[in-house]
């Protein structure tokens, strides 16, 4: 599960990597037109958006495929950075960025690729932007006060609108290709094109289409998680389902057994598990299920991961979502831990056992009534899970 930094790849051959990536980011942008400064600043002046268009078409391209890596479970999203959001200082940062772009005619990735095949221009402009940079470092003391101001944290769009991220995604797309079709009407107005911006001719109804096709793959993607939680509301998945069950007779002798080879998973509360825990147990959230290191303890080979909550049915329903985010040796304890307390923990013989098996279990739940709450005592759980990976920095 990605990122693959810094578990795959590590942070010094990520600095490689992100070099090799670079020079050919570098070529294509050349090939593209965009180491030539009145092409970029076309967009200002309205006769050449090909820069829209294309760091736009880049933005959904890669906003669709991240998606698709969520939904298949391919990457933490938790785990991607994401820039902090300090309002002042992204408006004056963005006017400043505007006003250089447009006086010099790149911005600081094209300066660069311009720079590479030999443009002075290019050049004098990457020495503008050290200048700046060692400004604006020096003078830091003088400017962190509007640097911090207005600090919103890490937002995603759509859940400050209150959307889906599936809702958003098709919302941008549909202004992308309204973006497109509105600065091409610009385009051929500033050049004296009278050709029509809409033509039914084979290319622009093959264009119209994968932008359509690119819209309404943003519904076919939905958040894992999301999709997963209305999937256990099914009453006829819940039922049909096959979940291995664990008698609270099997689950206080496992607790007992110094072998090791069950693990429980508590999902309950954090209230709650603080208040009453067993031993060998870990608490977990739904969100954990998704997430990159929480996950390998439910990895652990030749270990049985027991799933617990007050009740069955909450416990059936979690267990379904592990077992479609892909973890086997998934059990559950029958009855919950409502039925576990009060047949075992609280367990009290009412009447006489009548055959030799009802002897067995009755004097077995006396002996785990007695030694389990000092197991309780003795032993420490695991707590909450452990996440010690923090986010890469990183980012344009």
């Amino acid at each position: 599960m990605g990122p693959l930094v810094p578990d795959i790849i590590g942070n010094d051959l990520n600095l490689i990597l992100a070099l090799v990536i670079g020079v050919f980011f570098g070529m294509i942008l050349e090939q593209a037109g965009f180491s030539t400064s009145k092409k970029l600043v076309g967009l200002f002046y309205g006769y050449d958006f090909t820069v829209l268009r294309v760091f736009f078409t880049a933005g959904i391209v890669a906003m669709i495929g991240v998606m698709i890596m969520e939904h298949y479970g391919l990457i933490d999203i938790n785990l991607v950075y994401i820039n902090p959001t300090y309002a002042w200082s992204a408006v004056i940062g963005g006017l400043i960025m505007g006003l250089g772009f447009v006086v010099g005619g790149f911005c600081p990735g094209t300066s660069v690729c311009a720079a590479a095949i030999g443009k002075i221009d290019a050049m004098i402009f990457i020495g503008g932007s050290f200048l700046g940079v060692l400004f604006f470092a020096e003078g830091y003391p003088l400017f962190e006060d509007l640097y911090k101001s207005s600090f919103f944290g890490n937002p995603r769009f759509f859940e400050t609108l209150g959307i889906s991220q599936n809702m958003f995604a098709f919302v941008m797309v549909v202004v992308a290709l309204a973006a497109f079709w509105f600065v091409s009407i610009i385009e051929n107005r500033v050049n004296g094109v009278r050709q029509k911006v809409i033509q039914f001719t084979p290319y622009y109804i093959s264009l119209a289409s994968i932008g359509l096709m690119i819209a309404l793959s943003a519904f076919m993607f939905p958040e894992r998680k999301t999709m997963l939680e209305n999937l256990v509301e099914n009453p006829g998945v819940i039922s049909s389902y096959e979940i291995k069950t664990m008698s609270v007779d099997e689950f206080a002798y496992r607790l007992m057994d110094p072998d090791n080879k069950m693990q429980v998973i508590d999902f309950r509360s954090p209230e709650a598990y603080f208040k009453f825990n067993l031993p060998k147990s870990t608490l977990f959230s739904i969100d954990n299920l998704f997430e990159k290191e929480p996950n390998r303890v439910l990895s652990v080979r030749h270990k049985i991961n027991v799933i617990v909550a007050d009740d069955e049915l909450t416990e059936k329903k979690l267990a379904i979502m592990a077992k479609e985010v892909g973890y086997d040796r998934v059990w559950i304890l029958k009855g919950g831990l409502n039925d576990f307390k009060e047949s075992i923990l609280g367990f009290k013989q009412l009447y006489e056992p009548r055959t030799k098996q009802e002897a067995d279990l009755f004097r077995f739940r006396n002996k785990a009534s007695k030694e389990i709450p000092l197991l309780i005592q003795q032993n420490k759980s695991a707590g909450p899970v452990k996440k010690i990976q923090k986010r890469v920095v990183g980012g344009c």
